[in-house]
């Protein structure tokens, strides 16, 4: 008899330990990240991407590295549409029914709408679009990936300046959408053209849904501009092209990083020309770094891009610094919840994503991450050819490269 209980504890006992094994660690939880993220309105195709890298690497983390000390990443993502009333119902639907510990927003308008409540319920937000305006005072728990359109603005306008041949100023003609994202370049380009010898002609505004842009571009012809600095998502830009090509107008073409995506090279066959200029703050595939090398990794094993992009770059990004960031809760003070997280967030500092993007420094005053960039040419055939090195547009000279 005594055998035969002795025999029922120690199945009982190996149940037991099996149970707790597969369980994981008796602490763990899933760390809840909300997504408010453009799926399916203008200009979504960024957004799709943006979404697809973040669940890309926080699926690589909770499957590759068994999620951050066994706590499981969970995203919620949810379709603003592009529109900002349901940017603020979803964000205040993380934030008081579904709890979670940390949030993405998306379109500068989207996240300066939000970020009253972000702020109201103290929970630690990277904004995909790099708005400056949102780090104006208040700036708690809102940040940025990398730097944000001024740094944009500022290198464009830098290498403007070094290419410009002729004793007269170079004149500049802006094109951007009417909303929060495209007026983000203004203030800031006029700021360094003003104080750099850069002549400003013209600034053309146009609605996200606008189809011809002929009109705007032949004001711009008239006006004399001899570069055209585009705040616009790539559908815009290819019919910016179009309309260049209608009126034979051939300016230099330059964009923000924000400029090309997996449909841009389709829309754009025969279009893009290797004509655009823009600024891109991130890795390439002819740099190959470890951070390129964890890119490949996630398409090759995941299949929803089949080469770089920068969209799908970004949502990448913008995961692994909210990675990094659980892990520094985790580490530093024994737990993960919105309070700690901010915490590490905060204690940022020169941290490296492997040259995936530029190293990353948060503090309480200042939650811009980076202010380093760089200027590439954008090929048809999908390529991107970096023209500058890194550098710092407020304090560094500027380094032509030759290719």
């Amino acid at each position: 008899m005594k055998t035969n209980a002795y025999r029922i504890i120690f199945v009982l006992f190996l149940l037991v330990t099996m149970t707790v094994a597969m369980a994981g660690p008796l602490d763990a939880k899933a760390i809840k990240v909300g997504a408010a993220i453009n799926m399916t309105g203008p200009a979504s195709t960024w957004g799709q991407f943006h979404a697809k890298g973040q669940q890309d690497y926080f699926r690589y983390v909770n499957e590759v590295k068994g999620g951050v000390a066994g706590n499981k990443i969970e995203m919620i993502l949810v379709d603003t549409q592009y529109k900002v009333p349901e940017a603020q119902a979803a964000v205040r639907k993380f934030a008081v029914q579904d709890n979670v510990d940390m949030i993405a927003t998306w379109g500068a308008g989207e996240g300066l709408a939000a970020k009253p409540i972000i702020q109201q319920y103290k929970i630690p937000t990277i904004n995909y679009s790099t708005s400056w305006e949102l780090l104006e005072a208040p700036v708690d728990y809102m940040y940025l990936p990398f730097g944000s359109y001024r740094m944009d603005c500022y290198a464009i306008m830098a290498y403007i300046r070094a290419i410009h041949k002729g004793a007269e100023a170079p004149k500049v003609g802006l094109l951007t959408y009417n909303n929060a994202y495209g007026r983000s370049i203004h203030q800031p380009s006029m700021e360094y053209a003003k104080k750099n010898g850069i002549n400003i002609v013209a600034i053309e505004e146009f609605p996200p849904k606008t189809v011809d842009l002929t009109t705007e571009l032949l004001r711009l012809q008239k006006k004399g501009a001899q570069y055209v600095v585009m705040q616009m998502l790539p559908a815009a830009i290819i019919t910016t092209f179009k309309g260049a090509d209608r009126v034979k107008y051939h300016p230099m073409f330059f964009g923000t990083w924000t400029s090309t995506d997996p449909d841009f090279f389709k829309l754009g066959k025969g279009l893009i020309k290797d004509r655009l200029i823009m600024q891109f703050p991130g890795g390439l595939p002819s740099d190959k770094t470890p951070g390129m090398k964890l890119m490949t990794t996630l398409w090759q094993r995941y299949k929803t891009v089949n080469k770089f992009d920068a969209s799908y770059w970004e949502g990448v990004v913008v995961g692994m610094i909210m990675e990094r960031a659980f892990i520094r809760a985790q580490k530093n003070y024994g737990q993960i919840n919105r309070e700690t997280i901010n915490k590490a967030m905060e204690s940022f500092k020169n941290e490296s994503f492997g040259g995936l993007v530029p190293n990353v420094t948060y503090t309480k005053k200042d939650h811009g991450a980076s202010f380093t960039a760089r200027m590439v040419r954008v090929r048809e055939d999908g390529s991107y050819v970096p023209l500058t090195n890194f550098f710092n547009p407020s304090k560094d000279k500027i380094k032509l490269l030759k290719n």
